[in-house]
């Protein structure tokens, strides 16, 4: 193959994986290079060598003139070296396993490589490590524009707007509890869950009292059965998606023993959170409600440098402070 590529690997959630896919596809774009959506061993699904992009999308030749490689060919190509980051250059055997700190060495290599303008020599980049904030909000709408769900997930998004959404001024709110999980850099914001249930109700109530053109009824996604629990007692009018909740702290909803429906109940929720009206982000550095923060005409958050303060986002004008 006389050709460069930027490989996007991920095996995580949609949110990482489409916003690392926005990253790759913004240097593929800069550089004239081909892109490979690479998700092989998903999270969502069972076996290893089956790349979950066209299980849950439908395919693309290219994404705004960068030429697309996005089905289960990837497992009878070979790429080209030299590799970027160096760690990809060794015998295939020896990159079978990278430890941690291996993989955030690489996510800072590809964020001095993205931010630095230039190019490598290097024939192929791989891109296995979690890219959030390495491109600009107009590469991530660009992506998120071009690619589709499949219609079978389609069909069920169009269902559900038209019996909950319709003449209605959706109030969604998404809750990224972990529910075990190890949630790294959101730990922060649940490091008292009280305090914490107790702000996602505050922000509902301040949502609420904004201006609405119509009759406003709240939307929840979240991965943890308590934090449902807890809001609907004190939402009564509040509606969900029946889905599948793991027990009490065991664990993320992106795991393969859900199958592909676990990925199809995420993907649902993700794209009606985006033609909601207004959304709640709990913790505004969730990805998987990244989509909403794009495309929502209205965005109610929490202040990354104070979490105890509201802001709303309206995404023609610049934040205004709420409480």
């Amino acid at each position: 193959m006389n050709d460069r590529f930027v490989v996007s690997r991920r095996r995580t959630g949609f949110g990482d994986c489409l916003w690392s896919l926005a990253a790759a596809w913004s240097y593929a774009h800069r550089t004239g290079r081909r892109l490979v959506i690479d998700w092989r061993g998903s999270s969502y699904l069972t076996e290893p060598l089956t790349n979950a992009f066209p299980v849950f999308f439908e395919p693309i030749q290219d994404i705004a003139g960068v030429p697309v490689i996005c089905d289960d060919q990837i497992n009878q190509l070979a790429f080209p070296g030299p590799f970027f980051p160096p760690w990809w250059n060794k015998p295939s055997v020896d990159c079978v396993y990278r430890p941690d700190e291996q993989i955030f060495r690489e996510r800072d290599e590809l964020r001095e490589l993205f931010e630095g303008g230039n190019d490598t020599e290097a024939n192929t980049v791989v891109c296995d490590a979690c890219l959030m904030w390495r491109c600009g909000e107009d590469a991530e709408r660009q992506v998120f524009k071009s690619i589709k769900p499949k219609p079978e997930i389609s069909s069920r998004i169009e269902a559900i707007y038209e019996e909950h959404f319709q003449g209605n001024s959706v109030i969604g709110v998404h809750v990224r509890h972990g529910n075990g999980e190890n949630i790294m850099e959101h730990a922060p914001y649940w490091a008292d869950s009280e305090s914490a249930l107790q702000q996602v109700c505050n922000a509902i109530h301040k949502a609420k009292a904004l201006p609405h053109q119509r009759p406003t009824r709240v939307f929840l996604s979240t991965d943890s059965a308590e934090v449902l629990n807890k809001l609907s007692g004190v939402f009564p009018d509040l509606f969900t998606i029946p889905k599948r909740l793991l027990p009490d702290r065991a664990g993320p909803l992106h795991i393969g023993a859900l199958g592909a429906e676990g990925g199809f109940s995420a993907l649902v929720e993700m794209y009606l959170l985006g033609r909601c009206d207004t959304v709640i982000r709990f913790p505004p550095t969730s990805a998987f409600s990244r989509y909403a923060r794009l495309f929502v005409p209205r965005i109610v958050e929490f202040d990354l440098n104070n979490p105890g303060r509201l802001i709303v986002i309206d995404n023609s004008s610049k934040p205004l402070p709420i409480s």
